[in-house]
């Protein structure tokens, strides 16, 4: 039997890369995934895809843009009166912006901050109330190694990231004696869009910081994140779970 079977699960930025093995990972699973995205029909083809395959929960495409808080508020109302719960919320949906320090203007800071960090105050806030009344639910927050060891060009990023850690600590905080967890995916160099266009020199160069040798793939993420989201990860939280084959340790 599937570990999250009639589960409701809301996941952002699921159209591509890590957000999208994470809402496949948790319908397969057996939840029912409401997976975000800028465009709804982004979505449409892995939600026909777990139709059409063996998983026993399901992907529900949803358009959201995560800087428009009025958004967020109606998707999470929508939800919650569709399924009378919400059990797993997945801050996934980041962006970057990468300059060097002196070099970046305000706006390549702001965005990045906005969608990265805002965004998941904004998304917690509005689920966190709705799984306090319930006295149960999982909240996991996509960070990154670069907002544990920060990374040259990426002040913005990494801020944001770093700020995703500190609130997910203060947040499990919060909400413990509610039955709530709340915890952080911290993910190294994974296989994605955005790193697939790196030079092959910079990957190589890369590689070498890395203990494994390797990136690693969106499955390796999707999987931690499964375990969060189950009843066996019931004691595990404010926790900051490093997925990079070593780079940081």
């Amino acid at each position: 039997m599937a570990g999250l079977t009639d589960k409701v699960a809301i996941v952002t930025g699921a159209s591509r890369g890590i957000g999208k093995e994470i809402a496949r990972g948790l319908a397969m699973q057996g939840a029912k995934v409401y997976a975000c995205a800028r465009s709804e029909d982004s979505l449409t083809v892995l939600a026909g895809e777990i139709k059409d395959g063996d998983a026993t929960g399901e992907v529900i495409p949803y358009a959201l843009d995560v800087s428009d808080r009025a958004a967020i508020d109606a998707m999470v109302d929508k939800v919650s009166e569709e399924r009378e719960r919400i059990d797993i919320l997945v801050n996934n949906a980041g962006i970057t912006r990468d300059g060097l320090l002196m070099n970046m203007e305000d706006d390549q800071f702001d965005d990045v901050i906005a969608t990265n960090l805002r965004s998941v105050f904004w998304l917690t806030r509005a689920v966190s109330r709705h799984m306090v009344r319930a006295r149960k639910g999982r909240i996991i927050n996509i960070a990154s190694v670069s907002g544990v060891m920060g990374n040259p060009g990426q002040s913005n990023y990494a801020a944001s990231k770093a700020g995703v850690i500190g609130f997910t600590k203060s947040v499990a905080k919060e909400v413990a004696r509610r039955g709530i967890t709340c915890n952080a995916v911290a993910p190294g160099f994974i296989m994605t869009d955005m790193t697939s266009i790196l030079p092959d020199a910079v990957k190589s160069k890369y590689k070498e910081l890395i203990p494994m040798s390797r990136f690693g793939e969106s499955e390796e993420i999707a999987r931690v994140v499964e375990f969060l989201a189950s009843d066996g990860a019931g004691y595990v939280t404010g926790q900051v779970i490093v997925v990079d084959g070593g780079l940081c340790m």
